[in-house]
């Protein structure tokens, strides 16, 4: 897959064909700047349970919605903070997941019963244009059975998952291999809930004050 945004013909029919798939309730493995990311509609509440049994992983851990733009965002959530604004400014399209009251649309089975939800916005373009053509928010856990390493090529994808989902797109090795920093932004003062590639430094130069949760 090209990483450029310039897609051939061939790559535009994986696309099209991986987007056919998500919007079927279907699972399709993607790279993001961060690791491979096992992808389903956000807002299909059965597609979510999907996830959960691809990974073994318990159905109380909320999964991550992710968005190819700012306007992906405003159906997901019931208001956005203003600490919510300046990180996303500052940091999307990137590695921050940004943790929001959540709206109506998105199901309790993909905030794993929580009434918020997590967003993030990769830069990773193949994951931006997928995204697109699905038209749908995609939660995308990483693609590997719970307990393994996090995925940052096809081949460990394949290795975890083979026979599990409908398809893996080929982006490449990724970059960062960690996977993205997650910071509840729902309160006055923002917490962040997971350290990852931005670090507690960036956040403090974006917003001021962040605390990290105990």
């Amino acid at each position: 897959m090209s990483d450029e945004g310039n897609f051939t013909a061939k790559e535009k029919k994986y696309l099209e064909e991986a987007a056919e798939i998500l919007k079927n309730g279907g699972l399709v493995a993607f790279p993001t700047e961060t690791v491979y990311g096992l992808g389903a509609n956000a807002l299909d509440e059965k597609a979510a349970r999907k996830i959960y049994e691809a990974k073994g992983r318990p159905s109380d851990n909320p999964l991550i919605a992710h968005v190819a733009d700012f306007e992906g965002l405003r159906p997901l959530v019931s208001r956005i903070p203003e600490n919510g604004i300046k990180l996303a400014k500052a940091f999307w399209p990137g590695p921050m997941t940004l943790i929001f009251p959540k709206s109506d649309l998105v199901p309790l089975g993909t905030t794993g019963g929580l009434d918020t939800v997590a967003v993030r916005m990769p830069s990773d373009p193949v994951a931006r244009e997928l995204i697109r053509l699905a038209g749908v928010p995609v939660a995308a856990p990483s693609a590997n059975t719970s307990g393994r390493p996090s995925p940052t090529r096809a081949e460990h994808v394949f290795q975890d998952m083979n026979g599990r989902i409908e398809m893996i797109l080929d982006g490449g090795p990724v970059g960062i291999g960690v996977e993205s920093t997650i910071v509840d932004v729902t309160e006055e003062i923002p917490v962040m809930l997971r350290p990852g590639a931005v670090t507690m430094e960036m956040l403090h130069e974006a917003v001021g004050e962040v605390r990290i949760d105990p």
